[in-house]
């Protein structure tokens, strides 16, 4: 499946943010990360955009990634707005990646999903907790639940004029799993805590026990509520629930409930 892009023709919040990180990481003085406290990364100083080509086309476990981000999260909250503009940038493949996605279908609010985005992950940038893993996870599970609500709006607006009648086979829905279960979650029919469970120990690599763990329950019960919420995901998908408009089921799925 190829990525989904979006051409950006004019200024939007994401295009601002890549236009002021490139600023910031040009010669003479660009702004340098030090990298030698992350294991996994070169031991050694490097531009913030050398830091992010290097996350882009590298692989690294979990571990190295959740310090990562603890480092620039920390910056960003005590070194000035440089650093918040840096952590941006740093992020600004991923987000860009989530927006086209989630814009997709609806590009009339392509620029408001620029804004929620980056202003999701501002926010978790700024207060979410660094001490539990899955810290990048976390911060783009907050930057898609944001942009995903400016089109979960719009399904309460009025149908169009041209709206075909008459029955026909339930389209299948496209893209990562990510992206379904961001669908799933934006629609009501399982929460953001169980959607980030099933990403975490189904496409990350993140371990059920561990989680377990964390969440002060048995492996076996977190496996359960798993196991509810992917059927809910996978009976949507199913009626073809999670293509076109996301639209509120109504409910919310107990799948994290004690």
């Amino acid at each position: 499946m190829a990525t989904p892009t979006r051409t950006r023709t004019g200024d939007t919040a994401l295009t601002t943010a890549e236009a002021a990180f490139e600023l910031l990481t040009c010669e003479p003085a660009p702004l340098v990360f030090d990298a030698r406290p992350v294991p996994g990364l070169p031991d050694t100083t490097m531009p913030l955009d050398e830091l992010r080509k290097l996350l882009v086309y590298g692989r690294y476990d979990s571990d190295t990634t959740d310090e990562l981000w603890r480092q620039l999260a920390h910056h960003a909250r005590e070194w000035g707005p440089a650093w918040v503009v840096g952590a941006i940038g740093v992020a600004l493949p991923a987000l860009m990646h989530l927006a086209a996605r989630i814009s997709r279908g609806y590009t009339r609010h392509a620029d408001d999903v620029d804004s929620e985005v980056l202003a999701g992950f501002l926010q978790a940038l700024r207060a979410a907790d660094l001490t539990p893993p899955r810290l990048w996870l976390r911060l783009c599970w907050a930057a898609w639940r944001a942009g995903a609500a400016v089109v979960k709006a719009d399904a309460g607006e009025e149908l169009p004029l041209d709206l075909s009648t008459g029955s026909r086979s339930p389209r299948m829905p496209y893209g990562h799993p990510d992206l379904l279960l961001g669908r799933a979650a934006a629609a009501g029919l399982i929460t953001a805590e169980a959607a980030e469970l099933i990403s975490a120990t189904r496409f990350g690599d993140a371990m059920i026990a561990q989680l377990a763990a964390e969440k002060g329950v048995t492996a076996p019960v977190l496996r359960m509520r798993r196991r509810r919420a992917e059927r809910v995901v996978a009976a949507a998908v199913t009626r073809g629930d999670l293509s076109g408009p996301i639209r509120s089921s109504g409910h919310r799925e107990a799948a994290m409930a004690p």
